[in-house]
């Protein structure tokens, strides 16, 4: 089941974070901006176990960021990961941002998702702002990804 994440879910998300990020496959987070930006993620859970997390950042009135997609290595392949985008959609559709954005290194899940690749000059400049702090940049090897909720259907859930 996918809610908001809620203070007590913080160092779970952390910790989750913080062990894909060692893989590379997110970017890491400090415990910190977890608690600061808590109201951004949703976890899908069983129980009291969290199996996925994903995160929208607010960027501009016209732009969503997902951030911090990440499933549990045991339970991928079962539709978790698309669940959790088509939240993230739907939160945005609810707050009239129209274009929800990603950088990933899996473009072809975002691609099934309904996603398009972009350029990278086509995001705002927050997003400069904050690649610009990235461990990656300037070598960055993320694709842009985008949704536009006005041109395209959003699948319902």
């Amino acid at each position: 089941m996918i809610t908001r994440a809620n203070v007590q879910d913080a160092k779970q998300v952390y910790e989750i974070i913080r062990k894909h990020a060692a893989k590379s496959v997110v970017l890491p987070r400090p415990l910190a901006s977890i608690y600061e930006h808590i109201r951004e993620f949703f976890v899908y859970r069983i129980k009291d176990r969290i199996l996925g997390i994903v995160a929208l950042h607010i960027v501009w009135e016209d732009m969503a960021e997902v951030r911090s997609l990440v499933v549990d290595s045991r339970h991928r392949k079962k539709g978790i990961g698309r669940k959790l985008i088509q939240q993230t959609l739907e939160e945005a559709a609810k707050l009239n941002v129209p274009n929800v954005f990603a950088l990933t290194r899996e473009e072809a899940f975002f691609k099934k998702a309904g996603f398009k690749r972009i350029t990278k000059d086509k995001l705002p400049q927050k997003v400069w702002n904050d690649c610009i702090n990235c461990p990656l940049f300037p070598d960055c090897d993320e694709v842009p990804v985008i949704f536009n909720l006005k041109k395209q259907k959003l699948k319902k859930s």
